[in-house]
Formats: structure tokens, C-alpha cells, sequence
């Protein structure tokens, strides 16, 4: 009886409110006020999972036998220069198609973690430092890569052409045997790459489910979120994070300054970008309108920013540590309390304990509940 008379006076206390808020009702009465500024800006996070699209520069994109294709591409070994490694190797499917490591381990180690795979296909730049600008191309880099996967077109072509079942796929993926030019097999093996990572989409989390209880005012659902996680996600939009991980991927997909190691960046990627065969000005974009060959041309022609790297989206951030492009943070909670020192918080100064902790229960809830491991850290433990 006292919890009911607690949420009534709450709910009265909501009412009586000089600013537009909504108040989701929890039955132990515990809930946050949410301004309608705030609910606002929730609500640009989703809705989730989004519609499905097509890449037009790729002509395998959202075809199913491009992607059975890809899928069998993506598991084998024989890519590899010395038939030892494959794309699953740095993105486990368990890990959310990341590797868990520092830094990424191919025939030799690299210089940055690797990111996981999952929602990739929502990209307008891809790699830390947008080195490609389109997923078919950044599916090719490490395959050439001769500390990565270290083959080339001609192994790659041949292994296509000569092999009974590859074959068969490559025609179901693309209506024709595999052609005698090398390159252009290359390139179809990097599109069938691409058109299965586009089907790496994350599923729904408690977040979706929140959001989407305060778009419809369902306040039983709404109520349903955890208290800490509401208080995490107040804090996430007060202190500024909400604007480069912005809308339903919790990414701006743009490039910011990061302190630590001297890394070019994206002054690096830019670089890249512009020695590529495989960008979208060049002969392989199967779009007849030349899609996204503008933004890339006003790409190649800045000197993009030394130490700036592409903002990585959240969800499934808890299954994917350790963090940047460097790998230098181990856990969500030490990517909290260094977010300052690194250059990443916009808006304000360190957080308390408790905000830390708060912001961490908020992150969690961007995994699928039923990928939640027993033994993920927890927001109490955070220091």
C-alpha cells in the first residue's frame, strides 16, 4: 500500500510539473523525470533494428546467394596467403565480431584493435581512420594486406575459379562464371564479402524497448528499465555524449582528435583513400549515378586531421573490449573515467563514482538481454 500511495504522489508530483515531462511509472515507484527535450533526443536513437538498404555501388548487395557467397568466404582459410587465416579469426562471432584483443593479430601484429563487425554496413567510412568508402573495399584491404591476411588477386581468383563449390557460388551470387581478369574476381569476393557483414545487424536491447515504450507513452513497458540505467542515460545526454554517438547506431560516423600514441588518423585514411582503386571514383562502383563518388571526392580533396578517427557506434560496446583504436582502455568503466584525459568529453569535466557507474548500467542495457554474460563487469564495480 505505501509503494502504491508512493507512485500516486509521483504521478501527482509529474502533473503538477511546470515542464513538458513524461513520467514512466515503475511498481516500486522508482522512475526519472524525462523533460520533453530529453525524450526528444531519446528518441533520435532509434527506432531499431532500422530498415534494411541496398549499397548501389555493389550489385551482390541484398541478394541471398551474394550472401551464402560472402558467408562461406568470410569462414575460409584458403583466402589467406599461406591458407592459415580467415576473416573469423579477428571477428569471432561470439566476441560480436570482434577479437579481443589490443591490437589486431594477422600474419604479423598491427597497430590498431580491431572493431567489430556488427551494424558495419550502416558505414559511410570504414576502418578507424575511413581509409575506404565503401564495405566492399575495406573487405579487399585485408586480404592484399601482407601483414594481415597477406594474399593476393591472382591466389584469390584462381582459388574461385578452380575450386567446384566457390564457383558455383560466385555464379549464383552473379549470374556468370568467374571471369578471367583477376581483379575483377578480387573485387566480386569483396562484394560478396559485403553483402554478408550487411547482414550483421545487432538485435533489440532493454534501450529499444525503453525508447519505444516512451514513443508510444507505454508507462508500464517504460517502467520495466532499470532506475540506474535511466540515471545513466540522463547522463549520457547532459554531459555531451550523445553527440558523436549519435542516432539509432549511437555513432555521427565522423572523425575526432583522440590523445594517446601519435597515430596519422585520418590524415592516414585520407591518403589511402586517395591512392585506392577500390574508392567509389573508380571503375568498379556499380552505380550508374556514381553514388557517394561526391562525398568522396570532397573527401580526397582535404588534408583530413592527424589523430582523428571515426566515432564507433555503442551497441554491443560490453562484448567488445578492449576500447579505441588503440585498444588502450580494457573495460567500459575505464572508458568513463579517462574520457576527459583523452580528449573525448565535449561538454564537462570527469564524473563522480556514482555517475560513472550510472553510465555503464546505461551501456550495458545497449547489449540483447539475451546476450548478457554472467560475468561481464558490472556497474559496481566500476572505481
Amino acid at each position: 500500500m505505501e509503494a502504491e500511495r508512493y507512485i500516486r504522489l509521483f504521478a501527482a508530483a509529474c502533473a503538477a510539473s511546470l515542464s513538458p515531462v513524461w513520467c514512466p511509472a515503475t511498481l516500486a515507484g522508482e522512475a526519472l523525470a524525462f523533460s520533453a527535450a530529453e525524450i526528444e533526443r531519446i528518441l533520435a536513437h532509434g527506432p531499431w533494428p532500422p530498415p534494411a538498404s541496398r549499397d548501389p555501388s555493389n550489385r551482390a548487395s541484398g541478394k541471398p546467394g551474394a550472401v551464402r557467397f560472402g558467408a562461406t568466404l568470410f569462414s575460409s582459410p584458403r583466402l589467406s596467403g599461406h591458407g592459415g587465416l580467415l576473416c573469423a579469426s579477428c571477428h569471432e562471432t561470439w566476441r560480436a565480431f570482434s577479437d579481443g584483443r589490443e591490437r589486431a593479430l594477422g600474419i604479423e601484429p598491427l597497430e590498431r584493435n580491431t572493431p567489430g563487425l556488427l551494424n558495419v554496413g550502416l558505414h559511410a567510412w570504414f576502418g578507424w581512420d575511413g581509409a575506404n568508402d565503401n564495405l566492399w573495399a575495406q573487405s579487399i584491404r585485408p586480404l592484399l594486406d601482407p601483414r594481415e591476411m597477406g594474399s593476393s588477386a591472382g591466389r584469390i581468383a584462381a582459388l574461385v575459379r578452380g575450386d567446384g563449390e566457390l564457383s558455383a557460388l560466385y555464379e549464383g551470387a552473379f549470374g556468370a562464371s568467374p571471369p578471367a581478369d583477376d581483379e575483377a574476381v578480387l573485387v566480386d569476393v569483396g562484394k560478396a564479402l559485403a553483402a554478408y557483414q550487411e547482414t550483421l545487424v545487432s538485435g533489440r536491447t532493454p534501450f529499444d524497448e525503453f525508447r519505444d515504450a516512451l514513443a508510444g507513452r507505454d508507462e508500464e513497458t517504460a517502467g520495466r528499465y532499470p532506475l540506474q540505467a535511466q540515471r545513466g542515460l540522463r547522463i549520457f545526454l547532459a554531459r555531451g555524449c550523445a553527440g558523436c554517438h549519435a542516432g539509432p547506431g549511437f555513432t555521427d560516423g565522423r572523425f575526432h582528435r583522440v590523445g594517446g600514441a601519435p597515430d596519422p588518423g585520418r590524415e592516414g585514411g585520407v591518403r589511402k583513400l586517395r591512392a585506392s582503386r577500390y574508392n567509389l571514383l573508380g571503375p568498379y562502383n556499380d552505380a550508374p549515378s556514381r553514388a557517394g563518388a561526391a562525398r568522396t571526392a570532397a573527401a580526397v580533396a582535404a588534408a583530413g586531421e592527424a589523430g582523428a578517427f571515426r566515432t564507433p557506434g555503442l551497441r554491443h560496446a560490453a562484448l567488445t573490449a578492449p576500447y579505441l583504436h588503440d585498444g588502450s582502455l580494457g573495460t567500459l568503466c575505464e572508458v568513463v573515467r579517462r574520457h576527459p584525459e583523452r580528449g573525448l568529453e565535449p561538454a564537462a569535466s570527469a564524473l563522480a563514482q556514482a555517475e560513472r557507474r550510472d553510465l555503464v548500467a546505461f551501456l550495458l542495457t545497449l547489449v540483447p538481454a539475451r546476450e548478457r554474460s554472467p560475468d561481464e563487469e558490472r556497474p559496481a564495480s566500476c572505481p
